[in-house]
């Protein structure tokens, strides 16, 4: 791990976010939810471990970037038997950037991995059953992971610049009141890895819309205006203070500070490798009672 720490730019604070390996795959776990594993599968992944070439090296978990299907699975594999759930059990979202969700059961199983999917234009995974390990994918937008430890329920939600100016990380925990009788104050999320505010440069047509809704009482921290009407976002903070917002309490709150863009031979990234790349994913099971 000292050895992978060297490639990344600069050391991670492991009190937001910890590296994990095991047998060879690298991935990202989060301390809020490291502390339910008992009851939680959780993980995002890296990079580092699968089998896929070139410019989509080496552990690429998507079947939509003209990777060869057979190599997508036996990465699907490999980062299974390291977080240790089912991969034909998994449940595939289809994101388009929208802040809609679906609510996961059994019958839904292997959707998007061994069988078709009816899941679409999807953004959002949750489920209150154990055994189903949810899935969606990334190459610089925001991962969101929330578990309520008290209802037992976990959901994962892609917050890209559109999902983030929606208030995704909100609509998803009032979806979670609503749907299973959750209490944000109870709910635990995690802000994964994603493009950091230095390397994410956005319109000034992007950043009136987040001003619109987030305000200029967070200043250069959330936005900052350059040259040429351009501007830096932080969606890391936007994501936070959607939570925060919504009434997640402060202290069940992790946000990373691994950057995908700054680390391209860690992470995929779209900005930093121009749209050439694999994608990397978040993953979230609940286990069965007394074990998997």
């Amino acid at each position: 791990m000292k050895e992978i720490n060297k490639k990344i730019q600069y050391i991670h604070n492991e009190k937001v976010c910890r590296l994990q390996e095991k047998n060879g795959v690298v991935y990202v776990g989060f301390p809020k939810l490291l502390a339910h594993e008992k009851n939680l599968v959780h993980g995002f992944s890296t990079r580092i471990g699968g089998v896929s070439k070139e410019h989509l090296a080496s552990m690429n978990l998507s079947f939509t970037r003209g990777d060869n299907r057979e190599n997508v699975l036996e990465n699907h594999r490999r980062f299974a038997k390291a977080l240790e759930y089912d991969e034909t059990r998994l449940v595939f979202s289809d994101q388009v950037h929208l802040t809609r969700f679906h609510k996961v059961t059994k019958k839904d199983c292997g959707k998007g991995i061994i069988r078709e999917s009816d899941i679409k234009e999807i953004d959002g995974l949750v489920t209150n059953e154990p055994g189903i390990p949810i899935i969606t994918f990334y190459a610089d937008c925001v991962p969101l992971f929330f578990y309520d430890p008290v209802k037992k329920v976990i959901a994962m939600a892609h917050s890209g610049w559109r999902g983030t100016v929606g208030r995704i990380g909100a609509k998803m925990t009032a979806y979670m009141e609503e749907e299973y009788g959750s209490t944000a104050r109870d709910i635990l999320c995690a802000v994964g890895p994603s493009i950091c505010q230095k390397c994410y440069e956005v319109s000034e047509e992007v950043a009136l819309q987040f001003l619109d809704v987030f305000g200029t009482a967070y200043g250069d921290e959330l936005l900052y205006e350059k040259e040429g009407g351009k501007y830096q976002l932080n969606l890391h903070k936007a994501c936070e203070i959607t939570l925060l917002n919504a009434g997640i309490q402060r202290e069940h709150v992790d946000v990373t500070d691994l950057c995908t863009c700054c680390n391209p031979d860690f992470f995929f990234s779209h900005r930093a490798s121009h749209g050439k790349r694999g994608n990397l994913a978040g993953v979230m099971m609940l286990k069965e009672p007394g074990g998997l």
